[in-house]
């Protein structure tokens, strides 16, 4: 949700990031957003728009992963791959970094960075 929260291009930032990328997201975070959307303010406008770029991606399909929670299929997911995430949540991008994966951050709200570690 982090094109509404911060008023960024999340494509063109990533675009600026790493270059050409195909942008994936998986079916799990599709349902959790739609779901955020019928929220009112700022959070059930942030998914909406969340969800209007998750629609713009291809979207894998989570059900074939063993992960139970969102969380750790994103990190199955990108462990299988091999892929980079874009997240700003911390316990995430913890448990990405022990595995080598690569992750696309906001930087003092402003800016995306890619970390490593």
């Amino acid at each position: 949700m982090m094109p509404a929260q911060f008023q960024i291009d999340l494509f063109d930032e990533i675009r600026s990031l790493i270059g050409g990328f195909e942008p994936v997201v998986l079916s799990s975070i599709i349902g959790e957003l739609e779901g955020l959307t019928h929220g009112k303010g700022r959070d059930g406008a942030a998914a909406r728009c969340a969800l209007a770029l998750g629609n713009e991606c291809t979207i894998a399909d989570s059900r074939e992963l063993e992960s139970k929670s969102v969380d750790a299929q994103v990190i199955e997911y990108a462990t299988q791959i091999g892929c980079i995430v874009v997240t700003n949540d911390r316990r995430i991008r913890d448990a990405l970094f022990t595995r080598g994966i690569g992750v696309i951050s906001m930087r003092k709200q402003k800016k995306l960075e890619l970390l490593r570690r």
